[in-house]
Order: C-alpha cells, then sequence, then structure tokens
C-alpha cells in the first residue's frame, strides 16, 4: 500500500485501540522541553542530583564483568538477585516478610499496572480510581475496555464513605467493580496523603466488598516531614496488589520496578509479563542491583528529600504571594506534584495556548479524569526545576491567569473565548527569561 492516510487504517483498528486518545502530558513534552518555556508540567526526577561520575562508573565495570549475563537474555520474573533487594527496599516502607518468590519485575511501574489490567479486565468492566488519578494508569484503562468510576478525595486523601457508595452504585448497576486502583500516599496529581485511620477504613471497605486494591506506590520514600504512612500492603496481605518503581529513587531511563503480588496469582502475572515483553531488560536490573548493593542509595534519597522539599516550599510560597484571588492548591508533605484549583470561571484546558505564549507549562486538569471533567484544575511539578525558576514560572502562570480574569470580567464568558483564540499568537512572554 503506497500513499495511504491514516484514515485507510481506522476500520482495521482492533475495538481496544479505536477509543484511544493522546496523553494531555505527552502532547505538551515538544513545548515544556523548550529551554525558553518554564515547565511545571513533567513528573521528572532531578537526576543531575544522582552521582553520575560513580554511576557512570558502575555501569561500565557491570558490562565488562557481567556482559556476558547482563546483555543476555533473562528471566520473565526478573532476577533473583534483584527481586531480593526489592524486599530489603520494601522493608524499609513497613512491608515486612515479602519473599523474593512473590515479586514480579516489570518494565516500570506502568508496565505493572498494565499487567494487572491484562490479567483482571474485561472489555466493559468497572474499576474504582480516585478522582483525580494518575494519567498513565487511566490510558491504560482505557486501552482494555473498562469503565473507570471515580471516587472523590479531600486533603486526607480517598474519601471512605464515597468507596463505599461507589461500589454500592456499580452493583445498583447489575456490575461489580474488578478493582481499587489507588496512589495513597503522596498522590499523582493531587499531592494528597491517605491518612493511617483513612487506610484501614479503605481497606475493610473493601475486604466486605470482596474488591481487590492495587497499591501504586512510586513515591512512598519522598518524605519530607517524617515517614510516611505504612503501605496498604503492610496491613494487609491478602487482595493488595503493590507496585512500585526505581523511577523516582534512582533512574526512570533504567524502566524498571515492580508488582509485589499474593502469591496464589504470582504465577499468571509471570505468563503475562513473558507474553507482553519476554523478559525485562536484563542489563537495567543488574545496574539497579548493582546500584542498591554497592553505593549509598539511602544517603541519596536523602538527597532527594531535602532538594525536592527546597522546591515544593518555593513553589507553595510562589503560590501564596503570586497567584491571584480564588486560586487554591494542595500542600503536599512528599512526592512531586501539587494539585491547584483555578478561580470561577477559568478553564485550565482554554487556558494553555495563552500559557504556552507566555513561555510556561503545566498539565491541564481533564488529563486525570476519566470523563473529562477537571477543567477547573491543574497539575504543577516542583520536581525537575531550581527554586528560582519555580517562582518564575508561577509569575507568568499568575500574569496569564489575571489576563483571563480581565478578559471576562471585560468582555463577559463568550466573548473572551473568542478574544482569547484571537490574542494567542500575540501574547507577549512576561518578565525575563531564565532558561
Amino acid at each position: 500500500m503506497t500513499g495511504t492516510t491514516q484514515d485507510d487504517y481506522t476500520d482495521r483498528y482492533a475495538r481496544r485501540v479505536r477509543g484511544m486518545t493522546t496523553s494531555e502530558i505527552r502532547a505538551l513534552f515538544a513545548v515544556a522541553s523548550r529551554p525558553e518555556v518554564v515547565s511545571l508540567a513533567g513528573g521528572s526526577p532531578y537526576i543531575a542530583a544522582l552521582p553520575l561520575d560513580a554511576v557512570g562508573e558502575m555501569l561500565n565495570k557491570l558490562a565488562a564483568e557481567q556482559g556476558a549475563s547482563s546483555l543476555q537474555y533473562g528471566i520473565g520474573q526478573g532476577t533473583i538477585e534483584l527481586r531480593e533487594r526489592i524486599c530489603e527496599v520494601m522493608a524499609l516502607s513497613g512491608i515486612s516478610g515479602a519473599s523474593p518468590d512473590d515479586v514480579v519485575v516489570t518494565v516500570g511501574g506502568q508496565q505493572a499496572i498494565d499487567l494487572l489490567a491484562r490479567l483482571f479486565l474485561d472489555p466493559g468492566d468497572v474499576v474504582l480510581a480516585e478522582g483525580p488519578s494518575y494519567v498513565g494508569a487511566l490510558g491504560v484503562f482505557q486501552a482494555a475496555q473498562a469503565q473507570v468510576k471515580h471516587v472523590p478525595m479531600d486533603d486526607e486523601g480517598l474519601i471512605p464513605a464515597a468507596l463505599e457508595e461507589a461500589i454500592a452504585e456499580v452493583e445498583r448497576s447489575g456490575r461489580k467493580a474488578k478493582f481499587l486502583y489507588t496512589i495513597p500516599t503522596f498522590q499523582n496529581p493531587g499531592g494528597m496523603t491517605l491518612t493511617d485511620e483513612r487506610r484501614e477504613q479503605v481497606l475493610d471497605i473493601c475486604e466486605r466488598a470482596g474488591l481487590l486494591v492495587v497499591e501504586d506506590d512510586p513515591y512512598g520514600m519522598l518524605s519530607f516531614e517524617g515517614d510516611a504512612p505504612r503501605p496498604l500492603r503492610a496491613r494487609r496481605r491478602e487482595g493488595v496488589f503493590y507496585v512500585s518503581t526505581f523511577s523516582k529513587t534512582f533512574a526512570p531511563g533504567l524502566r524498571v520496578g515492580w508488582i509485589l503480588a499474593p502469591h496464589a496469582v504470582r504465577e499468571k502475572l509471570v505468563m503475562m509479563s513473558e507474553a507482553n515483553v519476554l523478559c525485562p531488560s536484563a542489563f537495567a536490573q543488574g545496574a539497579v542491583t548493582q546500584y542498591l548493593s554497592t553505593m549509598p542509595w539511602r544517603e541519596q534519597i536523602k538527597v532527594y528529600r531535602e532538594i525536592y522539599r527546597e522546591r515544593r516550599d518555593a513553589l507553595l510560597d510562589a503560590l501564596r504571594d503570586l497567584m491571584p484571588a480564588g486560586t487554591t492548591w494542595t500542600h503536599p508533605t512528599g512526592g512531586l506534584f501539587v494539585w491547584a484549583t483555578l478561580p470561577e470561571g477559568l478553564d485550565s484546558k482554554a487556558m494553555m495556548p495563552r500559557a504556552i505564549a507566555a513561555r510556561v507549562a503545566y498539565v491541564p486538569g481533564t488529563g486525570f479524569f476519566a470523563d473529562g471533567t477537571g477543567r477547573s484544575n491543574m497539575r504543577l511539578n516542583f520536581s525537575f526545576s531550581s527554586p528560582e525558576r519555580l517562582r518564575e514560572g508561577i509569575r507568568r502562570l499568575s500574569g496569564v491567569m489575571e489576563q483571563e480574569l480581565a478578559m471576562r470580567a471585560v468582555f463577559g464568558p463568550a466573548a473572551a473565548q473568542t478574544h482569547r483564540r484571537r490574542g494567542t499568537a500575540a501574547a507577549d512572554a512576561p518578565g525575563p527569561d531564565l532558561a
């Protein structure tokens, strides 16, 4: 076939593909990566904080001394050496007694979520998830042709009474939810942390309802104010699938994550992984194993905590000092994100072109809801940019919001929309370029 267009393939797609849409975040990458743009959009760790010379030496040594094995195919479950180290890492969070036999190494946390979706979800099944929720997980559930029902949150995380009502509502429709997907600690995108009391309540509710729990915990070690609450998996063994990754505490480019699964389903997960990727990268696993075995990684996590605490504080200070009246935001005690709510009448998605023209990027809240709501919200990342650049980014963003509010006051909502489209291309970038 020559000279074909996208339309020529549309009727050939599998049904699960036809409803897939581009991630709000991925669509921003090309723009947000420009040096003149202050990006508050991504979720990238500050890799420059790693001792890169020492990491380079470690990788050279791995290739020289273990190249014959680390550059070869591996086993679908992951190496026993890495699975043993993973159990030691989980023990620091309170998950004690985990067996390496019940750990399945994955290609990042994203593949872990995908494997669980493949294992449990049929088209039309229901997944319960916090509202808002991680955009990557929503994409997985969409690809599985599952329906996501969001459960509301507040400053203390997922609301147990709302979870009970969501379960009941699904049952009244003649169906049953397959599992609850939750990021209880330093949630993405909200930054909220589920309290100890609510963790027990949520587990009790799920146990009574026979509802499985998928606990996604990529940020649990990045606490700024004492230890984070113990994971759900540390409180209950059965019915809880614990997912985590080394992307936030070591290197996202290596793409190494894992699932700690109830023993009864471990073998099925390995089979699913083998069908999906055959085996995770042996070199990447060897790199993480060497890092955990030979380098001061616990001290490195402390370095990340201090850097991210300083940057969180800079972002919160800038929000307090510069944001228009009526703007509110969360106050995370760890992780990488702040969730902001705009003054009444502002639309984060419609405002995005003007923000890009002003050389600042964020992620509109619509990307974190399966039903497209969230227009009054935005996610702001503080891990990657310096404190000075974060403040400049908020100054630019505040200027855009003030312009939007002024247009609404002068032209009214409908006319302001037209004025915004006409003015975006000519919008001046405020302030000095700190790129």
